[in-house]
């Protein structure tokens, strides 16, 4: 089983934290205000109140071998930069920390943060092509150019069959849903009807090509499947 830890539980922390309980993953919360501590201590597997500009407090709480650390102290960077620095000395990869600037961001890069998380940036960035399209009802980027998206088919698709996706719309689909029904993997016979979400993984300008539409912001949470990928992935 996974662990993870979580120093500081500002307000992007607090989000990521409610969607890590419903996982089966070990999680270990840090930060020096009791109250959320105490809120927390039961949906957690530890939980401490410390203050994580002290070095030793970092090396007596954090495993060496743990999957990965999330730290959000706010817009405290003197204490992000000092924890980054000592969790960095420890050996320890898989430090994500969220900043509130590019400045920020860069002296933490410097220090050697393996992934700088703006949240401000991501939310634009997910909500903009779902403003340019009637056909997008949610849009993930995931790396390298990729994004994960729901799409509707567009219309040539409709009651037809199509074998060869991947090679000619330059996607690849996933699964298949419709309304707010769970999701079905996606096999190559399915029959596309107008009701379909397809869930499908390409590069931005490929999906938006595949929609063939133009401009809704209907963004909600990951649905069931989704959200058993992850748990497996977790595992």
């Amino acid at each position: 089983m996974k662990q993870f830890a979580i120093i500081g539980v500002d307000t992007f922390a607090r989000s990521l934290l409610e969607e890590l309980i419903s996982v089966d993953c070990e999680i270990l919360l840090v930060d020096k205000d009791r109250e959320i501590i105490d809120f927390y201590k039961d949906e957690v597997t530890e939980a401490y109140v410390a203050d994580v500009i002290n070095e030793e407090t970092i090396n007596r709480l954090v495993p060496t071998d743990i999957d990965g650390v999330i730290i959000d102290l706010g817009s405290n960077i003197e204490a992000a930069i000092l924890v980054t620095n000592y969790l960095k000395k420890m050996g320890i990869g898989n430090v994500h920390i969220k900043v509130n600037s590019d400045r920020h961001g860069e002296i933490l890069e410097i220090i050697g943060a393996d992934n700088i998380i703006y949240p401000d940036r991501e939310a634009a960035r997910r909500l903009t092509p779902m403003l340019l399209t009637t056909s997008l009802f949610n849009f993930v980027p995931i790396g390298n150019g990729l994004v994960m998206a729901e799409v509707s088919p567009p219309e040539k698709l409709i009651e037809s069959q199509n074998n060869d996706i991947r090679r000619i719309y330059g996607i690849n689909i996933i699964a298949y849903r419709q309304a707010e029904g769970e999701y079905n993997f996606y096999k190559r016979e399915h029959l596309f009807t107008p009701e379909d979400i397809l869930l499908v993984v390409g590069s931005e300008e490929d999906i938006v090509n595949f929609t063939e539409s133009e401009l809704i912001a209907v963004p909600h949470k990951f649905p069931t499947l989704l959200k058993k990928l992850f748990k497996d992935n977790l595992k």
